[in-house]
């Protein structure tokens, strides 16, 4: 690598707080996966989902998140998942990186899906 050189795709953290509504196709992350490990990998496919929307290092998911998707079971996942993200300034001290983001579900009717895009919540500026 030459001294100094910066890939393009990298995203940098933005500085504000922002918060989306986005829906996860699961289902084309769980084509092929092992039954067994399918529940365990959907939480981790909704962390690197919000890394990539938020570029934050540090994910977390809410439990309502979580028992969605182990509601039916380690090999049932749902298809399709809607999730809000919000991304937080980390009030600890000694935190490694300064923004957060949490993944909460968001209920919908089973044939919910049909037109729904990502949309920008709100903005909220300190």
């Amino acid at each position: 690598m030459v001294k100094g050189y910066q890939p393009k795709n990298k995203k940098e953290t933005r500085p504000e707080l922002l918060t989306i509504d986005t829906t996860i196709h699961m289902h084309k992350y769980m084509k092929g996966r092992t039954f067994k490990k399918r529940a365990p990998f959907a939480a981790k496919v909704v962390k690197k989902v919000a890394k990539q929307f938020m570029g934050t290092e540090d994910n977390r998911v809410e439990v309502r998140l979580n028992k969605a998707i182990w509601s039916k079971g380690i090999k049932g996942c749902p298809t399709r998942i809607r999730v809000r993200l919000e991304r937080k300034r980390n009030e600890d001290d000694d935190a490694k990186h300064e923004l957060y983001t949490v993944a909460s579900y968001i209920r919908l009717p089973r044939d919910g899906f049909k037109g729904l895009m990502t949309q920008r919540v709100s903005t909220d500026e300190e």
